[in-house]
């Protein structure tokens, strides 16, 4: 629902508002500053037919773009910025050849709402642009080509993209001497620009709001073809390996009666293709018209892939209740589960030989290996996967190339490198360990503990539990909850920025005066479609919120932890169920620190389920509304007595800044003691380092002052 992420301290924010405190001194082992000084890889990929890989590191904010090719993968730095600048690299992608690489800079590509502005939390006078670079492998050269996002390379090296909704092409070469100019014309806001192998054709989404059609472009002088053109929603368009055929998906459109919002309903999907040359559609699968049948929301959707020489096709479902991979006959018929088990199928690339997928999952050998990630590898034709890694590390991120697999691994005490092995999962090492600062304290962090414990309604909840080996007899402690929700929180570092930020407070916390429990409240992933799918959740009801309630009873009745003394911290989502623990329940969680929450959902549930405006026909809309505003903050903003800092940057596209807006008078109406810091220019996700460091290093110093954690 929520995504995820320097600020300018503001100081006095708000009139009435508590002024935001200078950051305590740490006490003991380790600063802030140094358990943020990780390297973090971001973006990994592969080229499409040949040796190389490339992936971004961001280094205390500075992004640059590293590559490496096999054997030897001896990685290399191809840019060369310098400044905590806020501009995120994203979109890696390579040439056919392998001689050239693009990638977008700049832009906030996890937003829910688009906005016409480029983000700038460095507050530079000059306004910032999303651009094309290119990068000439042949001399590790890069430049800046123009304007634009989402690049797609065709065989024949043409560049496409886009920008302002239309799709446009630019030369890569460095002495060409065309411009940049729109390569077609279509009324739909288009996207997921493909090319076919031949280079000559290219298929992509035209989103037309309520409906979406699959179109494919040949020439200026050819009009454009709709493949199927329907009321539904298509999606996901693969060229078969010869360029004849295309396979994409279908979704429902809008139309019909008013959908409840109350009441979960299944949300069918089919997979088909569509002959490019003759017109011809055939339906390969229709999934079952049930909750499990739904178009699936974890990573990458459909996952839908040709493999085996184009006579099958790859998807992921959730059928059996998880996400997992199957098989078909690109003709139809009944499809091959390729990876059976009780657990979560997550990152998922084809093999370049197109006939074995490699995989990670919250699967293995290890015991609690459900709270981490490994790599699988299996044939699209049997259902019998391998593992390629196992162990108490985590694994995540996979790119293959002819022979190798490389990929993302994390420990509890290291944080995410980038690794590579062989295709068997031998020899496997990371190749920039060096990045880790000397002064990283990785001996000083804790080994997280995997527990159990159960909500109100006997809903088994599984959490992660961080306390220090010296710590004392008489400890604060600390709830943390993630945000998205669809995520899950490990038994190490994460995977993603975001929450490798979050481990590292959680990290912090536990060494210097503080047991933290990790949450991972229904609405996640990671235990199953039912898990993640929960009745009453968020706006209809809050059901999640008792997973909180019964992580705090298991604190406050483990030995060692002060049960008077218990807090709450967590971002977005986990910033709306913080707000929701203060307000609901003051008398168990004493402080807490909400950064970019929600806390009046009613203002948000018209936009996200369709607000009926002045149709007939109402639906439970009316009934939705007032469910959405009591399973708020704002509803039990009377009995809200416990202290409260809020973070957020007033640039959020992910959760409105109103919300903030909103729930500061309230607080003050109600004499709750709060702080507020206000992040001028910062978006959800916060693209500065220096951002971070300043908000988490007044997360811990509010947390340690109100918890009293040097009692």
């Amino acid at each position: 629902m929520y995504r995820f992420h320097a600020f300018m301290l503001a100081g006095l924010v708000l009139a009435g508002a508590s002024t935001v405190r200078a950051a305590a001194p740490a006490r003991a082992g380790f600063t802030m500053a140094q358990v943020l000084s990780y390297p973090f890889p971001l973006d990994l990929t592969s080229a499409r037919h040949g040796d190389r890989i490339a992936w971004v590191i961001d280094q205390q904010g500075v992004r640059n773009v590293w590559v490496a090719q096999a054997p030897g993968f001896e990685p290399r730095q191809v840019t060369d910025f310098k400044q905590d600048d806020g501009q995120e690299i994203t979109q890696l992608t390579f040439s056919p050849s392998g001689d050239a690489l693009v990638f977008v800079r700049g832009g906030d590509h996890d937003a829910n709402w688009p906005e016409k502005l480029a983000p700038d939390p460095a507050s530079s006078p000059v306004q910032q642009k999303v651009t094309i670079w290119s990068v000439d492998l042949r001399h590790d050269t890069a430049r800046a080509l123009t304007e634009g996002d989402a690049p797609a390379i065709s065989s024949q090296g043409e560049l496409a993209y886009v920008k302002d909704n239309q799709v446009w092409t630019a030369p890569l070469a460095a002495d060409a001497k065309q411009k940049p100019r729109r390569l077609l014309f279509d009324r739909g806001k288009d996207g997921d620009l493909h090319w076919s192998p031949d280079g000559k054709q290219l298929a992509f989404v035209s989103n037309r709001d309520d409906h979406a059609f699959i179109a494919v472009f040949t020439d200026d002088h050819t009009p454009i073809e709709y493949l199927s053109p329907s009321t539904g929603n298509d999606g996901d368009p693969r060229w078969s390996p010869d360029g004849t055929h295309i396979a994409f998906t279908r979704q429902p459109g809008i139309g019909g009666p008013p959908r409840p919002i109350l009441t979960q309903t299944p949300q069918p999907w089919t997979i088909r293709v569509a002959d490019v040359a003759g017109g011809h559609i055939r339906v390969v699968w229709r999934s079952p018209d049930t909750l499990l049948g739904s178009y699936p929301e974890t990573a990458g959707g459909s996952n839908l892939h040709w493999a085996d020489g184009g006579s099958r096709l790859v998807f992921l479902a959730d059928l059996d209740n998880w996400p997992h991979l199957y098989s078909i006959d690109a003709h139809g018929g009944t499809p091959l589960l390729l990876t059976p088990g009780h657990f979560m199928v997550e990152d998922v690339v084809m093999a370049p030989d197109g006939r074995s997928i490699v995989y990670s999952a919250n699967t293995g050998s290890t015991r609690n290996d459900d709270d981490r990630r490994h790599l699988f590898r299996v044939s699209v034709n049997q259902a019998q996967p391998q593992p390629l890694t196992q162990g108490i590390s985590i694994q995540s991120s996979p790119a293959a190339v002819a022979g190798a697999v490389a990929y993302v691994d994390a420990g509890a005490q290291r944080p995410p490198l980038v690794s590579v092995m062989h295709a068997d999962g031998s020899g496997q090492h990371a190749l920039q360990a060096s990045l880790i600062p000397a002064d990283f304290p990785t001996a000083q962090l804790v080994v997280p503990q995997s527990v159990s414990f159960k909500a109100a309604d006997g809903t088994l909840i599984h959490g992660q539990l961080f306390r220090g080996t010296n710590a004392s007899a008489n400890q604060p402690g600390v709830i943390f909850v993630h945000g998205g929700p669809p995520r899950q929180m490990l038994l190490g570092w994460h995977y993603m920025d975001y929450y490798s930020n979050s481990y590292a407070v959680n990290q912090y916390l536990a060494t210097h005066g503080f047991t933290v429990l990790s949450v991972n409240y229904r609405l996640g992933i990671g235990y199953g479609h039912a898990f993640h799918h929960p009745p009453h959740w968020g706006p209809t009801g809050a059901s999640e919120y008792q997973d909180v309630v019964a992580g705090a009873k298991y604190l406050q009745h483990l030995p060692g932890v002060d049960a008077a003394r218990i807090g709450i911290w967590g971002g977005s989502y986990g910033g709306y169920l913080t707000g929701l623990a203060l307000a609901r329940n003051s008398d168990i969680f004493k402080a807490g620190v909400a950064m970019h929450g929600l806390y009046d959902w009613s203002r948000d549930v018209g936009a996200w389920f369709g607000k009926p405006g002045a149709r007939y026909e109402q639906g439970d809309y009316k009934q939705a509304m007032k469910v959405a505003f009591d399973s708020s903050p704002d509803a039990s903003i009377a009995k809200w007595k416990s202290p409260v800092l809020l973070i957020q940057g007033d640039d959020d596209r992910n959760v409105h800044f109103l919300q903030m807006e909103d729930i500061v008078p309230r607080l003050r109406k109600h004499h709750v003691p709060f702080e507020a810091m206000v992040i001028p220019n910062e978006i959800h996700g916060f693209l500065r380092y220096a951002s971070w460091l300043k908000a988490d290093t007044a997360t811990v110093d509010f947390l340690e002052s109100k918890l009293d954690a040097g009692r």
